[in-house]
């Protein structure tokens, strides 16, 4: 039995890696940065998005984003607020969103083409551990915690913290009072992806969001 659960598991991942690097042909083509946004629930990920999305129309960029949630498109209506083009994806009790989905709903996307966008979001499911096995086609993974969550969640979630381009913190403005170890969490970062781009940010009063933004336009060159 566990045999032959290994072997169902490859397959769906085969099937999946051979999907996103259709996915990651047609965006290169397309000229668009794509970006994974992975988290657990509650670190602030759609109010990081949704600040991403207003700063980048402020400053002329076009960017739309991709929603995933297991029910509800309650994030997606709040993200779309910014002006950006959004869409649900509710994958039912699925934990993560897969290259099937991403495809899927980017084919039936009418009010959007691929060529006229800079960059194009794909918010995750709140999960940190089944979307590290899911490549999506995006050229940046991108891993947020929360100065609420604790410093330790890289060595405990060492797979999503490795598989990623970029970390954010999220809600610095409440570190202090949280009680948030700024260095050991940097500390514990590094110990797990070496060199990795940090940022730390508040969706709130906007600190480390400038920062953030001028990475966006360095890695879309």
């Amino acid at each position: 039995m566990t045999t032959r659960i290994v072997e169902l598991r490859r397959g769906i991942l085969k099937k999946n890696d051979e999907l996103a690097a259709g996915l990651r042909q047609r965006f290169t083509a397309a000229g668009v940065l794509v970006l994974n946004l992975v988290s657990s629930p509650g670190t602030g990920k759609t109010a990081f998005l949704e600040r991403t999305l207003r700063e980048l129309r402020g400053h002329g960029a076009h960017a739309a984003a991709l929603v995933g949630d297991l029910e509800t498109d309650n994030d997606a209506r709040r993200l779309a607020a910014s002006g950006a083009p959004v869409r649900q994806i509710n994958t039912h009790g699925i934990c993560h969103l897969d290259a099937e989905m991403v495809g899927k709903h980017l084919d039936g996307w009418e009010e959007i083409a691929l060529e006229e966008l800079d960059y194009l979001f794909i918010e995750n499911v709140g999960n940190l551990v089944c979307p590290s096995s899911y490549d999506l086609g995006e050229r940046i993974r991108v891993a947020l915690l929360s100065v609420t969550e604790g410093e330790d969640k890289p060595l405990k979630y060492p797979t999503l913290f490795n598989s990623a381009d970029a970390a954010v913190i999220t809600k610095i403005d409440i570190a202090e009072p949280c009680g948030f170890d700024r260095e050991l969490a940097l500390q514990n970062i590094h110990e797990i992806r070496p060199g990795i781009r940090i940022f730390e940010t508040s969706a709130k009063t906007g600190v480390g969001m400038e920062e953030w933004l001028r990475y966006l336009e360095e890695v879309r060159g």
